[in-house]
């Protein structure tokens, strides 16, 4: 659902972006790419009319109708224009000389037949060389750095590329999933929404979104350096059952709240869950691609939708009737690889390979009944910590 107070602040940004506005009150508002322009029109437009007034205050002590109404106008619109910036939460304030000056001629501004200029009127100071908006003391000024980031191709499927970049400003590094070119109208609906669910999403095991640029079709988000098929693949040798046990539990974690959430993610698997490493050998595990993901309270999947999904499950026949037990058959797989490091299902006499077992038996009644249900047979499982084992 669109935000009513984004959609209000793009069009009255866009009102005013093809508007002419000399460089030189364009140059003062840079700092402020979405409403520098209008605010640099609103300077270029008040100091056209002040030094006016200046001039005429010094002849004629006449100001012309047609003048005057403009001026009366200007005055309206730019109020009108920092109300509504103030609603939003933004607020932006006129320098004390220019608020001072317009509430001076508010008085004696006629609408017909001109405005005459009082005989104590006092010269104006037209600022010229400096921003006379700015916004409040209540917000703070970010440092923005004119160097461009260079972006990294990190992964690709079949509907995006991922990169990475560091941010110039703050060292942070962060990640780019945008869309490819050629998707149509139905992946390009499901691509912002994936966007819009894991924006909605906070939760410690759940990647994060930030921003979404819809110019670009590509979102903002956090940077992850493993995908899980990596993380454990380059150490699988050394990962000791209480490091896959608490891998497995975040993991589980994650696909929880989810359900909690009434969604189905529908693409677990491998490359969808991620790794974020910390120093001292601690990770966080992320569940990641939310790009198939279902509410089920939605009626958005189609009778004959194509079958999606890594691990699908071979009891599923139609995937609108994905449920949670056809999410567990998935999410056996990844536990599976998470307690072995191996990718084909393998029957060992263990507790983590009747656990496995239970989540993609062919009975689909003897399997788990929810993720929780799955936790609780995860966290059962007897280990003993190992003296040099990194915590994950």
């Amino acid at each position: 659902m669109n935000d009513p107070t984004e959609l209000m602040l793009t069009d009255l940004s866009n009102f005013y972006a093809e508007m002419d506005v000399s460089n030189t009150f364009l140059r003062l508002y840079t700092s402020d790419p979405r409403f520098g322009r209008a605010l640099a029109i609103f300077h270029e437009q008040l100091n056209r009319h002040f030094e006016s007034i200046n001039d005429r205050a010094e002849s004629t002590h006449h100001y012309w109708a047609d003048q005057s109404r403009e001026m009366i106008a200007l005055i309206k619109e730019i109020t009108n224009f920092l109300d509504s910036l103030e609603s939003a939460g933004l607020q932006v304030r006129l320098a004390k000389p220019y608020a001072d000056t317009i509430e001076s001629c508010r008085p004696w501004l006629a609408r017909s037949g001109g405005s005459t200029i009082p005989d104590d009127f006092k010269q104006i100071r037209v600022i010229r060389y400096e921003a006379v908006f700015s916004y409040s003391d209540t917000e703070i000024k970010l440092k923005k750095s004119s160097r461009r980031a260079q972006l990294q191709l990190v992964g690709e499927g079949s509907y995006a590329k991922v990169f990475s970049f560091t941010d110039p400003d703050y060292g942070i590094k962060f990640a780019v999933k945008r869309a490819k070119t050629n998707m149509d109208e139905r992946d390009l609906y499901r691509f912002r929404q994936e966007f819009d669910i894991l924006k909605s999403l906070r939760f410690p095991y759940i990647v994060e979104a930030f921003q979404y640029d819809a110019t670009r079709n590509e979102y903002l988000m956090e940077f992850c350096e493993y995908t899980l098929h990596k993380y454990i693949k380059q150490r699988n040798s050394k990962l000791s059952l209480p490091s896959r046990k608490r891998i497995a539990l975040q993991f589980l974690y994650g696909v929880n709240y989810i359900h909690s959430k009434d969604l189905l993610h529908r693409d677990v698997s491998l490359q969808n869950v991620l790794v974020k490493t910390f120093d001292g050998g601690a990770v966080l595990v992320k569940l990641s691609d939310f790009g198939l993901t279902k509410d089920k309270k939605s009626e958005f999947t189609r009778t004959k939708t194509e079958m999606r999904g890594t691990y699908r499950d071979p009891l599923l026949e139609n995937f609108k009737d994905y449920d949670v037990s056809n999410e567990i058959y998935s999410i056996g797989w990844v536990l599976s690889y998470i307690f072995t490091g191996r990718e084909s299902l393998t029957s060992q006499d263990n507790a983590q390979s009747q656990i496995v077992r239970k989540c993609v038996t062919h009975d689909i009644g003897h399997r788990y009944g929810s993720v929780r249900e799955l936790i609780g047979a995860v966290e059962r499982l007897e280990s003993t910590p190992p003296p040099t084992d990194a915590p994950a």
